[in-house]
């Protein structure tokens, strides 16, 4: 993706006054054209977006800082770029609000108008972030699993499941790396697989999430072509994916897909 309207891989200025017109939508239909997916959506889901840099004036001109949960339900029609979301918060910075409740609205209205949807937000004091625990991923790493790993593009014909086998079990991986479609800069992560029917091999499918190294695309996008790929290769009676990328620019994002009507924890894992 090449548009010169997007934030990323530009030089930008970083307005500190707030500045809701940096925001930039992105049609979340391009790219689902490109992957075949068309209404009504083979899944549910959201985006978690957590900002951790979030900070703005209150009372008496004193500085406040917070993170913020920005959750972005997976039908909107627009993402919100993330250089943009990142230059937009910023914009908090010298800007006052009264309190952290009106910080919560104000970006509550400004995205869900961007994205097109009811965008949920919660910002959380210092105090209450700083005790949140590290957590792990649910079930088992397949990280270890003795494989060869050569493919320059994603590869699906790695995916095979037993069909004589039926089982209910988590799978997950630290092994996740993506470029961004901009700036080809890399996004790593952990992915969870989440899933009830034939036992999907644990090499092939570590040896699928390592074909995306050098795989070209939003985080968003890569998840959804993940679930394609394994509902269709494996064919599960319920899947669930979820990944967890590290942060860049103080955000880190988070895709969950399902068909199972599960919801995602917010965790957040050991790189995060």
């Amino acid at each position: 993706m090449n548009d010169h309207k997007l934030p990323l891989g530009r030089e930008t200025g970083y307005p500190d006054k707030y500045a809701p017109q940096l925001l930039c939508a992105i049609p979340r239909a391009a790219n689902r054209s490109v992957l075949g997916i068309a209404e009504p959506l083979p899944f549910t889901g959201v985006d978690i977006w957590n900002a951790w840099d979030l900070t703005w004036l209150g009372s008496r001109n004193r500085p406040t800082a917070a993170t913020a949960e920005i959750v972005v339900p997976a039908d909107s029609v627009n993402i919100v770029e993330s250089k943009s979301l990142k230059l937009y918060l910023n914009s908090f910075s010298m800007h006052r609000f009264e309190s952290r409740e009106i910080v919560a609205e104000t970006i509550r209205d400004d995205l869900g108008s961007s994205a097109e949807a009811d965008v949920t937000v919660r910002v959380t004091p210092l105090a209450a972030s700083e005790a949140r625990s590290v957590s792990r991923l649910a079930g088992t790493c397949i990280d270890y699993e003795d494989v060869a790993c050569g493919d320059e593009e994603v590869n699906a014909d790695h995916l095979r499941a037993d069909a004589g086998s039926l089982v209910r079990e988590d799978l997950y991986t630290h092994l996740l790396r993506s470029l961004c479609p901009v700036t080809a800069q890399p996004d790593i992560g952990s992915l969870q697989i989440s899933y009830r029917g034939p036992g999907i091999d644990r090499a092939g499918l570590l040896q699928y999430v390592v074909s995306y190294r050098q795989h070209n695309d939003f985080h968003e996008s890569c998840v959804e072509r993940m679930f394609l790929d394994i509902l269709e290769r494996c064919e599960p009676e319920s899947l669930s994916v979820y990944a967890r990328y590290q942060r860049r620019g103080g955000i880190d994002i988070n895709p969950f897909r399902s068909n199972a009507g599960d919801k995602p924890h917010n965790l957040r894992l050991w790189r995060q």
